[in-house]
């Protein structure tokens, strides 16, 4: 079975604060209603439980609020942030809960229990949803796991089934180089023809359009808020402020460093994914910051330097003497009736579009060979995960050779190796959010390095995923998405 997961599962709209948490108990609540069918019409009741992570930092993730508004039918996609943020902590016990709309059923807050001491076997993210009937008869009863990214997995479920067979497949990062050698193609490109096995190569650009495009509007609506998360931390948000600055010194002639608006970028997205806000899994939500910030410094500071256009990859000389020392030579000629914006705008697009698949194909490794659960790994398998994705994206939008970009993945990830998931008050907020920040500028520094090199170094990609993995085994539980250690326990929440 390959390694590869398609894009438009690895890169998932949902809201936040949290793709294990919030969006995949929501998908695995509205799934279960579903799947009640006829057994519907009978049940009076329901209830649900929360095991392990879920229930140790359920609350603070909005897990009860999830699974209430995935009972009634909610899609994270397109459901209305607002309809979900209070819909458990704010239900009047005994009213009517609508099963998937539909099947009206009266339903209280204690119908969903949190048991943060059990931990099921499957998965340290694990619910239990139960439907009776009149009598108080059991009608139906499934566990699921929120395996991480807004994957779920039904118990007893193969974790395989995840990963549908694709015409060209890989299991390591050695198997996609040997592919890539074999077929004279970039990673991107492996990519690209293993997403139109199924789509049309119009339908795969378009798709690939519109995460890009969720992924900017969240940016821009973290940039253009303020006020203060919501909580008992009361953090203030601070892209909003960042942003006013480096416009004010723009406007003034003074040229902020690429740098300062990179975190300004990360720190607007995860600041909207800990409100509650529309956000894209890139390759969680806890980690979702990195890489549109990445993609977006790239968008807005390099995208111009010609590279990253669907061209031949550049030579490494004019690559420093471009993209990388910050100089920007003309974009292309415009085809016939087209401005010489809308080949910009082109150009960026399809580099976008390469960036995206790039980190697909990387981020597929980890989920299918460690984790990018924050419950099972740490934060390394999140953020790390996410930082590796974003360093190879951009490695590869600046012309780098394959290896290259393997090689940018290594570097990314390989000082993230350890890294513990210990968020304060089991909010997505501390350290989550600056975190972000702070790996975003690890992908870029991580991108320049391979791109000094030659793409040969010492370590391998295979080798760091799998040694992430060892040490998420290893690692103990208390720094793992419960709150249960680290700054979690030595930061007084107030």
């Amino acid at each position: 079975m390959s390694a590869y997961v398609s894009a438009f599962d690895l890169f998932s709209v949902g809201i936040g604060p949290s793709s294990s948490h919030t969006v995949g108990p929501m998908r695995a609540a509205r799934l279960f209603a579903a799947a009640l069918g006829e057994v519907g019409a009978r049940v009076a009741r329901v209830e649900g439980e929360l095991f392990g992570s879920l229930g140790a930092t359920g609350i603070g993730h909005g897990t009860p609020d999830a699974v209430v508004a995935g009972l009634q039918g909610a899609d994270p996609e397109t459901v209305d942030p607002a309809v979900v943020r209070h819909a458990w902590s704010t239900w009047r016990d005994g009213a009517p809960l609508a099963l998937a709309g539909v099947h009206p059923v009266p339903f209280s807050r204690g119908d969903i229990r949190l048991s943060p001491r059990v931990r099921l076997p499957g998965h340290p993210n694990a619910l239990t949803l139960r439907a009776f009937d009149g009598a108080g008869e059991l009608c139906a009863e499934e566990t699921y796991y929120s395996v991480g990214g807004g994957f779920i997995r039904r118990e007893g479920e193969d974790a395989s089934v995840s990963r549908a067979a694709v015409p060209h497949p890989f299991s390591s990062a050695a198997e996609l180089l040997a592919l890539c050698d074999e077929r004279g193609w970039t990673i991107a490109e492996v990519a690209r023809a293993n997403e139109e096995a199924t789509r049309s190569e119009a339908e795969v650009a378009a798709g690939l359009d519109r995460i890009w495009d969720a992924m900017a509007a969240c940016i821009d609506a973290g940039l253009h808020a303020d006020g203060v998360l919501p909580g008992m931390l009361k953090v203030t948000r601070r892209a909003g402020a960042i942003r006013a600055q480096l416009e004010a010194a723009e406007s003034e002639g003074r040229r902020e460093l690429p740098g300062e608006w990179l975190g300004a970028f990360a720190l607007a997205v995860n600041e909207e994914n800990a409100s509650g806000g529309r956000v894209v899994t890139a390759p969680t939500n806890g980690a979702a910051g990195i890489l549109p910030a990445v993609a977006m410094y790239w968008w807005r500071f390099l995208a111009d330097s010609g590279l990253g256009s669907g061209n031949a990859v550049t030579p490494y000389g004019e690559l420093v003497g471009s993209a990388l020392l910050g100089l920007h030579p003309p974009v292309a000629e415009p085809d016939a009736g087209e401005s010489p914006e809308m080949t910009v705008e082109a150009n960026r697009r399809r580099g976008i579009r390469r960036f995206l698949l790039t980190a697909t194909a990387l981020g597929s490794l980890f989920k299918a060979n460690a984790s990018i659960s924050g419950a099972e790994g740490g934060c390394q398998a999140e953020v790390g995960s996410a930082c590796a994705m974003a360093a190879g994206g951009l490695t590869a939008v600046m012309g780098g050779t394959n290896r290259q970009i393997e090689n940018a993945a290594e570097i990314a990830m390989e000082h993230h190796l350890g890294l513990t998931c210990d968020p304060v008050g089991g909010l997505v907020q501390i350290p989550c959010i600056e975190r972000n920040a702070i790996a975003a500028s690890t992908a870029v520094t991580a991108a320049r390095l391979a791109l000094r090199g030659d793409g040969n170094h010492f370590v391998s990609l295979d080798a760091v995923v799998e040694t992430m993995r060892q040490t998420g085994i290893d690692m103990s539980h208390k720094y793992k998405e419960t709150s249960e250690g680290g700054l979690a326990v030595n930061v007084i929440e107030c």
